[in-house]
């Protein structure tokens, strides 16, 4: 797509909105990667405060960062209102273990990145945020798909020429793939948002006064 003065009227509104993204999925990804619980119950509340969070980033950023693109803001409200949903699943329900991780992770990942994928597909010739909501939508889908590939039932005791003693079972896994897919995320989101904001300036005009491709 050849840049133009209405997109770059376009990214200097929205290019906030993947930084706001960005914080939530960074911080939750550097919280399981340093910290040494990766419970089920601990994972339901790192996931529910980043589907809150990035829910209400989404919802903000959908409601007053998409002048003109209706069926965009659509997309991204119910979005943002399937995550804000999972979040308060997920805090509801720390004690239910491993079961309802698996459940809420891979219901918001199919949902929220089936319709972020779709939400860029319809939008690629009109937008210069699709291909931003198509590669986000298919790495959420391969989070789905990655915990559906997961058996729940997985333990492997840990040893070896390292000795390194412990059990490294289906919890551990997951929420590392969590932490793993939010860490691609905020990177993602990020440089995004900050390629959109460089690219703000409107491009300059040849002398009949028709701007540059």
């Amino acid at each position: 797509m050849s840049h133009s003065v209405d997109d770059a009227a376009q990214r200097a509104r929205y290019w906030p909105v993947p930084v706001l993204r960005a914080v939530p999925a960074a911080v939750i990804a550097m919280v399981i990667t340093f910290s040494p619980n990766h419970s089920a119950g601990f994972g339901l509340v790192l996931f529910g405060v980043f589907a809150l969070v990035d829910g209400a980033a989404l919802a903000w950023g959908s409601a007053s960062r998409l002048p003109g693109d209706d069926r965009s803001r659509r997309s991204g409200l119910v979005q943002a209102v399937l995550s804000i949903v999972a979040g308060v699943a997920a805090l509801a329900c720390t004690g239910l273990g491993l079961p309802a991780f698996i459940t809420l992770v891979v219901a918001f990942a199919l949902l929220t990145g089936a319709l972020e994928l779709s939400q860029g597909v319809r939008a690629r010739r009109r937008s210069p945020f699709a291909r931003d909501w198509t590669t986000i939508g298919g790495l959420t889908l391969l989070l789905a798909i990655a915990f559906l590939l997961t058996p729940p039932d997985y333990s492997q005791q840990l040893g070896g020429v390292e000795k390194v003693t412990g059990t490294l079972d289906a919890s551990i896994v997951l929420v590392g793939l969590l932490g793993a897919y939010l860490a691609i995320a905020a990177v993602f989101h990020l440089i995004a948002g900050l390629s959109h904001k460089w690219g703000t300036a409107a491009p300059a005009a040849t002398p009949d006064g028709a701007p540059h491709a």
